[in-house]
């Protein structure tokens, strides 16, 4: 098989296996309120695999920098409702509000550095503003993959406003599952820059 059409065929499939994986997964709560991406929707493979396929060169973190991902500061967003967490955010602004899966809003990265004082990208996220700021109101609410973006909820740090978000662990395993927000295999450094998340209203 010729390269190009087999590194296609390769990508599609690993996001083939990703959505089988999902399936299977049950989502707890605080987390995606729906059914993983269904295996058999075209369209949302097709998406999987973009988000794959664009975000791979983000494993080498200076190269999110360099297009626009701006580290979080320093803090390491930890699980207010029990264990796990999320790790680091990259946030590019200018994707606020995308569900283009190519265009994530935020890279996670890992809570611990490799040996080179680098860490790992384990998950992308889409982030949509709450439109009118409002928790009791959902008519505005995203979608992505054929699931719907969780929230509303609070901002996570200073001035950001509330919002909608979904998030896919494509480079780590998460034990709730590949669409869940929080990570249970994850903690946050006990260090001034761990920051717990607001709660959730819900």
């Amino acid at each position: 098989m010729p390269l190009r059409p087999r590194k296609a065929f390769l990508t599609c499939a690993a996001a083939i296996s990703l959505g089988l994986a999902a399936a299977a997964t049950a989502v707890p709560a605080h987390g995606v309120e729906g059914p993983a991406p269904n295996p058999k929707n075209a369209q949302a493979m097709r998406d999987m695999a973009t988000a794959i396929r664009v975000s791979a060169k983000y494993a080498d973190e200076q190269a999110a920098i360099r297009d626009g991902y701006v580290p979080h500061g320093t803090e390491c967003m930890t699980n207010p409702f029990g264990v796990g967490a999320m790790g680091y955010h990259y946030v590019k602004e200018a994707y606020w509000g995308s569900t283009d899966p190519g265009k994530p809003a935020a890279l996670l990265y890992s809570t611990e550095k490799d040996e080179h004082g680098r860490r790992k990208l384990e998950a992308v996220e889409w982030m949509s503003v709450d439109r009118d700021q409002d928790f009791k109101t959902t008519d505005d609410r995203p979608s992505m993959f054929g699931l719907p973006f969780d929230g509303p909820m609070p901002g996570h740090w200073a001035g950001m406003p509330k919002h909608y978000d979904l998030h896919l662990w494509a480079y780590r395993d998460n034990p709730a599952g590949r669409f869940h927000n929080w990570n249970p295999a994850l903690t946050c450094p006990k260090t001034p820059g761990a920051s717990p998340a607001p709660a959730h209203p819900h």
